[in-house]
């Protein structure tokens, strides 16, 4: 009875222990001594940080404290270049920046996710199995493999029954020694060659003799008599795919195809597929320096007109307070009253707003540029753009720049590489819809011998080496191997899979050619729109300067009421002034941005700064090789026969060089060629004088009589719209004449330097009549308020930008009127805020 219920008893602890260990609760601890949860407080609920050395560089991160309009310093003033900044940026862009993602949240250099320019080096050594794959790593399929092994073993175990001199209970003794080699080479059309070399060492302690073993220990092989061959002493084995993976199409295409995963085979594996990724990453990297030359050119002119607008803000606020002095100054005589010192006052700090903030304008420009250039925030320089925008007109040719930015934008160049990649994928997919056939082969040579090595040539089998290189025990195999999957579904869902993502990359070619078409067109557009405004805002500041003389001139002997309204309408006309020069500066900058927005939507941006890409030196050892395999393909023999139609070796091109006919891709697809119109010659025509061209009359079509051949006006057809304009004036324009230095642009990972870069405008510019519209003529006078004389330079006109001296408490009526000449007229010094001038004066 005792006996049934153990089972039972033994299973209830169990399951007791089991129930106890699911539901057993905290238990209560008690320790000796106060109880600390320093540790837990200081350590255990902290946020931990990794213990990594880091590079910090101490004159960029921590740089000197940033200028701001309450901190103005004398600094030192850096006159930079638009070719410096730009250099300036290529030599500081281990990590490339961008203007668009500053101050987001989603900044690409604070998520660790920004472009650089070992981008393509960390393509090009990628290991990773899937479509980013290397080219050294798909080259590693082919490297030769060398394993090796060997082992060592001892056995003793008493025999059973008596055998081979044995008795019962006698102890049998084995030693084993094995030693495996193997080299495998993966060739080029997928076959795969092996050459194996085992021995195996066999000692017992059975007898030798009739019945028993020939020697106590020997060393031997282990070879098979089927395919397999097994572990023969020196062995040889082949095997060629025939149909399915075959040949070096897909295996340069693909890669070996023993290289599946879960049934997978993966069609871009190959070096082709590698070689195309990298490709693929040098037109990306090719994109991010693009973007980081039109960012850091924008930035430089912003910064200019940063300048620009203070200038004008400033001049504005001198000749505010000037007239708030001469207001003050009449107050309460010739009937001005409060009221007019109140309005002056107004308008002055309305314009010294202004004014400070235009100057911290130029310090945000100048930290953006900075950012770009890779410098620190402050370095104890300022920042100073000396170059002058361009102000002669540009004409562009519609059909020349469309089939350039068709050709050069490497946005289309990645597409269509990933157009290409699809393609031979495709192409090796197709093959694996086929059933796997393999031929295969095997030769192998046994050895046998009581020592591995002898001298005694007289006793059979003493060396196992001497029976080895005799050859007398050979081996041989031949076959083929087959083997499909019925359906081949997985195949066919493969190809399917591939048609669909080829389909797409092709319909996304010719929507990205589309829509390139429309960036051109509006980059067009805002050339021309860009240029006549800023002829506009020209003839629009040229008037302001003329109505604020004349307010000036009534306001000098208006008195009484008519001196109020008077001084209203002057306050007016000079903030409008500071306006129409500002917002000229602003279309002027704007025609400039237009010019780089264009050539960089056409593609053509490095090129026309000169910047092109090239690939860093090899090593020594890389040009040896390269200078070997030339010599091996310079004496190589074509065969016809044997490499074109049985091996396939040699793999069709579908590269198209600078240097090959064809060369120009157009917008039908990949390979198609179209020819570029050609691309007219800049207008070369001298200064002319343009008359103004009066409206052409419209009047209503009559019917002529018979006979009647004198010609008829007709009325516009509908929806068409005729502008009457005056007609611009010609300005000689060319593009950009610089000389390349140094070997031809090449396609890599680095960026050499630019060369200079300038858009020349007129060498001497007439001004024009009142009556005329300016081709955006650079003004050397009347540039300030009033008619007050200023040098357009932008070193004069930042040279009240950092002096702490600001126009702050105005003068004294005495003091006012000390410093008015007796006659009346305003003081014509460089202190003066305005002087007196007619609007005919030059």
């Amino acid at each position: 009875m005792r006996i049934r219920r153990t089972p039972k008893l033994v299973s209830l602890l169990l399951i007791a222990s089991l129930l106890h260990g699911c539901l057993r609760t905290e238990r209560t601890l008690t320790y000796f001594g106060k109880p600390e949860l320093q540790y837990y407080k200081d350590r255990a609920s902290k946020i931990d940080y990794p213990d990594t050395a880091g590079d910090v560089h101490e004159s960029k991160a921590f740089s000197i404290e940033p200028r701001r309009i309450r901190r103005l310093e004398k600094e030192n003033i850096r006159d930079i270049t638009l070719e410096e900044a730009v250099k300036q940026a290529l030599a500081n862009a281990d990590i490339i920046r961008d203007a668009g993602t500053f101050l987001s949240p989603g900044n690409a250099i604070l998520a660790g996710v920004a472009p650089s320019v070992y981008d393509p080096a960390i393509q090009e050594s990628n290991v990773l199995f899937g479509p980013g794959r290397g080219i050294e790593a798909a080259l590693s399929d082919f490297d030769a493999q060398y394993t090796t092994s060997m082992t060592w073993a001892r056995s003793e175990q008493p025999s059973e029954s008596a055998n081979l001199s044995l008795d019962p209970g006698d102890p049998r003794v084995t030693e084993g020694g094995d030693y495996r080699s193997q080299i495998q080479k993966t060739l080029a059309d997928g076959s795969q060659l092996a050459i194996t070399h085992n021995w195996f060492y066999d000692g017992s302690n059975i007898a030798t003799g009739a019945g028993g073993r020939l020697f106590h220990s020997h060393f031997t092989s282990r070879p098979s008599a089927d395919q397999n061959g097994g572990l023969p002493t020196l062995g040889i084995n082949f095997r060629r795919p025939m149909w399915a993976a075959s040949g070096t199409e897909f295996t340069r295409i693909a890669g070996p195809n023993q290289n599946a995963l879960n049934g997978v085979t993966g069609v871009a594996q190959g070096v082709v597929i590698a070689r195309i990724n990298s490709d693929i990453s040098i037109a990306n990297f090719e994109q991010d320096v693009v973007r980081l030359v039109k960012d850091v050119q924008d930035a430089y002119w912003d910064l200019y007109l940063a300048y620009r607008i203070f200038h004008s803000e400033t001049v504005a606020r001198n000749s505010a307070f000037q007239i708030r002095q001469v207001v003050e100054a009449k107050t309460g005589l010739e009937g001005a009253g409060a009221a007019d010192l109140a309005q002056a006052s107004s308008t002055w700090y309305e314009i010294r707003a202004r004014a400070e903030t235009a100057q911290s304008g130029i310090f945000e420009a100048e930290v953006r540029l900075r950012r770009l250039m890779g410098l620190p925030v402050n370095d104890g320089e300022i920042l100073r753009p000396v170059d002058e925008p361009a102000i002669a007109e540009f004409k562009p040719n519609w059909t020349g720049s469309l089939v350039e930015a068709l050709v050069r934008r490497p946005e289309l160049r990645q597409q269509k590489w990933n157009i290409k990649s699809l393609e031979l994928q495709n192409i090796a997919a197709k093959k694996l819809t086929r059933p796997q056939l393999d031929f295969v082969a095997r030769y192998q040579v046994n050895g046998f011998g009581d020592r591995l090595t002898s001298s005694d040539e007289t006793t059979p089998f003493s060396s196992a080496l001497r029976t080895l290189t005799n050859g007398d025990y050979t081996g041989w195999g031949l076959g083929f191997e087959f083997q499909m999957p019925l359906g081949f579904r997985l195949a066919h869902t493969q190809v399917s899979n591939l048609e669909w993502q080829l389909t797409k990359a092709r319909k996304m070619l010719n929507e990205s050619e589309l829509e390139i078409s429309y960036e051109l067109a509006n980059a067009f557009q805002a050339l021309d729109r860009t240029y006549k405004t800023a002829q506009t805002n020209f003839m629009r500041r040229l008037e302001a300067e003329k109505q604020v003389g004349a307010y000036e001139i009534r306001y000098e002997v208006a008195t009484g009421p008519e001196a109020t309204s008077i001084l209203d309408l002057l306050l007016r006309s000079q903030i409008n002034q500071s306006v129409a020069e500002i917002a000229y500066y602003s279309s002027l900058v704007d025609y400039n941005k237009s010019i780089l927005e264009l050539q960089f939507r056409k593609g053509s941006l490095l090129e026309d700064t000169n910047i092109y890409l090239a690939e860093s030196e090899w090593t020594a050892a890389a040009y040896q090789d390269a200078l070997r395999r030339a010599w091996a393909r310079s004496h190589a023999v074509d065969s016809q026969i044997l490499d074109h139609q049985l091996l396939h070796t040699e793999p069709s091109e579908f590269v198209i060089g600078p240097d090959q006919p064809g060369s120009m891709v157009g917008p039908s697809g990949f390979g198609s060629v179209i020819q570029p119109a050609p691309i007219p010659t800049e207008s070369t025509q001298p200064w002319v004088e343009p008359q103004p061209t009066p409206p052409t009359e419209i009047t209503p079509e009559t019917p002529q009589t018979p006979g009647d051949t004198s010609p008829q006006r007709r009325e516009p057809e509908p929806f068409e719209v005729r502008l009457d304009e005056v007609k611009p004036i010609e300005f000689q324009s060319q593009r950009n004449s610089v000389k390349q230095v140094g070997p031809p642009p090449s396609k890599s990972s680095s960026v050499s330097q630019p060369m200079p870069m300038k858009v020349p405008g007129p060498s001497a510019s007439k001004p024009p009549a009142a009556d005329q519209t300016p081709a955006l003529p650079q003004p050397s006078t009347n540039s300030s308020t009033g008619s007050q004389k200023s040098s357009n330079s932008i070193r004069q006109v930042s040279s009240e930008i950092f002096s702490p001296k600001v126009v702050g408490k105005p003068k004294t009526a005495a003091e006012t009127n000390a410093s008015l000449p007796a006659n009346g007229s305003k003081s014509a010094s460089a202190t003066s805020g305005w002087t007196k001038s007619r609007p005919d004066s030059k």
